[in-house]
C-alpha cells in the first residue's frame, strides 16, 4: 500500500509508524504488528501504532528518527508492506511453554533483543515466562554469551582486570563510589559501568553524575581506565551489552527480576568491560532482592558456575541488607556521604565496613594482598587518602570539578523532620518505605532531593527525637515525602518489652 508521509517529531521506542485505523484494516494489521517501510532511498521494519486522529487515510506517520533511517521526508509516499515475525518471536513461545532453548536459538533471540527486532509485548512475554519456567544453567550461559556478542566490548592489554556488582534492594548503598577509588589507588584497573535508579531511590551513576558527567561512549571509557585506573559511568549510554538494557526495560513495569537474567545481564556486562576477577555482593534481609541467606548463597553458587564457564573468577559476599548503608539517601546526600568517608570525616560504620571488605576480597583476587589481609589493607589506604586523590582524578578524567568537597554540594532547600512518636528503641528500619519516601521527595530525578536517617536499628529515642530528615527541591515534593513518611512509617520504636503474654 502506498501513503503519504507526515514526519513526527517524536521521541517513542517501539513503534515508529503510525496508522489509523482503517488503513490498518485494509491492510490486515494490528496495533504493534511490523510493517516494512520502503522510500526512495532506503527501506527498514519497525512496529506500528494505531490512532484515530493524528494521521489521514491516505498517510502513515514516521517518527523522525526513523524516517531520518530511510531517507524520507515530508510528503514523500512510501510503500507500506506487512511482514511476519521473526523466528525469535517463536522462541519466546517456546520458553513460554517451558521449553528450552538451543544455543543458536539464543544467539538468534538475543541479537534480535538487541536489534530491536521484539515488541514490547514480546520482551514482556520473555521476561513473564523466564520468571515463571526459569533458563537451564546451558541457556543462561549462551544468553550472557549472546548478550556480549552483540554489543561493544572493550580489550585491556593488561591484567588483572577487577570489577564488583551489587544484585542491588538497599537504599544507600553508595560503596561503588568508595571502591573503585579505594582499589585504583592500589594500581588494579577497574571500569565500573553502573545503572541509575527506576525503583530504587538513587543509582550508582545518578549518585556519580552529581560529581562529574557519566555519559560515555566504550572507547571513552577505555581511554578514562588507561588515564586514571578507573571510571564511574552509566552503563545505559554505551552499547556495551544492549540486549540487557532492552530486557532491562521490560522488566520494571512488570516488577520482575529473575534470577537467571539477573545473572546473564550483570555477567554479560562484567564481561564486555574486561573484567577477569569480580566480586558480587548480595545484600539478603527483609525488604531486600533476597531475603534469606539460604536463598542468596544458591544465587551464589550460581553466579560462579557460570563465571567458572565464561573463565572469570567470581567471589561472592553474602551482606547484611536488613536497613540502608549509611545514613544517606538520595543522589546528593549519597554523594556527600561517599565524599565524607573519602576525606576521613566521620561517617557510620557500615558505609566502611562494607566498602573495606569488599575492596579486599578484590586485592585478594588480584593478588595485590595475602589472604585475610586484603580488608586491612583498604582500611589503611582510606586512612592515607590516597583513594580521595585518586577519586579527584577520575572526577577530572570525567569532566567534574576535581577540587571539589562534602561542603559544597548542595541539598534540597526544602527540610522537614520526621520525629519519634514515643520513648524506646528504634528495633528496624524498613527498606522499601525509606525507598518511596525518597522517590516521593523527588529522587532520583531532582538529584539535591532524598532523607538521611538519625537513628537505626537498636538506637534509644526519646519522644520528639529527630528519626529522619527529608529534603527536597519543591515544597510540594517535602509534603508529599512527608504524607507518605506518616502513611508508611519508616522506622520502628518499641520498647524493650516486645510482647507480654499472656495478655492481661
Amino acid at each position: 500500500m502506498e501513503l503519504k508521509s507526515r514526519i513526527l517529531d517524536l521521541k517513542i521506542d517501539g513503534e515508529k509508524a503510525i496508522l489509523s485505523d482503517e488503513v490498518a484494516r485494509s491492510l490486515g494489521v494490528c496495533h504493534g504488528n511490523r510493517v516494512r517501510v520502503s522510500g526512495k532511498t532506503g527501506s527498514a521494519t519497525t512496529f506500528i501504532a494505531l490512532t484515530s486522529e493524528i494521521v489521514g487515510d491516505d498517510e502513515v506517520g514516521l517518527v523522525s528518527d526513523f524516517s531520518d533511517k530511510i531517507g524520507v521526508v515530508e510528503g514523500d509516499l512510501v510503500e507500506l508492506t506487512p511482514t511476519g515475525r521473526p523466528n525469535s518471536a517463536n522462541y519466546v513461545r517456546k520458553k513460554i511453554y517451558g521449553e528450552f532453548l538451543s544455543r543458536e536459538e539464543m544467539f538468534e533471540l538475543i541479537k534480535d533483543i538487541a536489534n530491536r527486532n521484539l515488541s514490547n509485548y514480546e520482551l514482556s512475554a520473555l521476561v513473564t515466562a523466564v520468571s515463571i519456567r526459569d533458563m537451564s544453567m546451558d541457556e543462561v550461559q549462551w544468553m550472557t554469551e549472546a548478550m556480549v556478542e552483540y554489543g561493544d566490548s572493550l580489550e585491556f592489554t593488561e591484567y588483572p582486570i577487577v570489577d564488583k556488582h551489587s544484585i542491588g534492594g538497599v537504599p544507600g548503598n553508595k560503596i561503588t563510589l568508595l571502591i573503585v577509588p579505594i582499589v585504583a589507588a592500589a594500581g588494579l584497573y577497574i571500569p565500573k559501568t553502573s545503572s541509575r535508579a527506576i525503583t530504587g531511590a538513587a543509582g550508582t551513576a545518578d549518585i556519580m553524575e552529581v560529581l562529574a558527567p557519566v555519559k560515555f561512549t566504550a572507547e571513552e571509557i577505555y581511554q578514562i581506565t588507561k588515564q586514571v585506573g578507573a571510571a564511574i559511568v552509566w552503563g545505559g549510554a554505551t552499547h556495551i551489552a544492549p540486549a540487557d538494557d532492552e530486557i532491562i526495560r521490560a522488566e520494571y513495569p512488570l516488577a520482575l527480576d529473575p534470577v537467571s537474567i539477573l545473572i546473564a545481564s550483570v555477567l554479560a556486562k562484567k564481561i564486555a568491560v574486561g573484567a577477569d576477577k569480580v566480586v558480587i555482593d548480595i545484600p539478603v534481609g527483609d525488604g531486600t532482592k533476597i531475603e534469606d541467606r539460604k536463598e542468596g548463597s544458591k544465587l551464589a553458587r550460581d553466579f560462579i558456575e557460570i563465571g567458572e564457564r565464561l573463565d572469570m573468577e567470581i567471589e561472592c559476599a553474602i551482606t547484611y541488607g536488613g536497613s540502608p548503608i549509611g545514613r544517606a539517601v538520595g543522589p546528593a546526600l549519597e554523594a556527600r556521604e561517599a565524599l565524607k568517608a573519602l576525606e576521613g570525616k566521620e561517617t557510620p560504620k557500615s558505609l566502611i565496613e562494607k566498602s573495606c571488605s569488599l575492596s579486599g576480597m578484590l586485592f585478594e583476587m588480584a593478588g595485590t594482598s595475602s589472604k585475610d589481609e586484603g580488608t586491612e589493607k583498604a582500611r589503611e589506604l582510606l586512612k592515607n587518602g590516597k583513594p580521595l586523590e585518586k577519586f579527584k582524578e577520575i572526577i577530572e578524567a570525567q569532566g567534574g570539578n576535581p577540587d571539589i568537597t562534602s561542603e559544597d554540594i548542595e541539598i534540597g532547600q526544602h527540610k522537614e523532620t520526621l520525629t519519634a512518636p514515643s520513648e524506646g528503641y528504634v528495633t528496624s528500619v524498613n527498606n522499601k518505605s525509606i525507598v518511596n519516601i525518597a522517590r516521593a521527595l523527588g529522587s532520583p530525578s531532582d538529584k539535591k532531593a532524598g532523607l538521611e536517617i538519625c537513628k537505626k536499628g537498636g538506637d534509644e529515642v526519646c519522644k520528639g527525637d529527630p528519626l529522619i530528615h527529608m529534603y527536597a527541591e519543591e515544597k510540594w515534593k517535602l509534603k508529599e515525602g512527608m504524607k507518605e513518611a506518616k502513611k508508611h512509617f519508616p522506622l520502628r520504636v518499641e520498647g524493650i518489652v516486645l510482647e507480654r503474654i499472656p495478655e492481661l
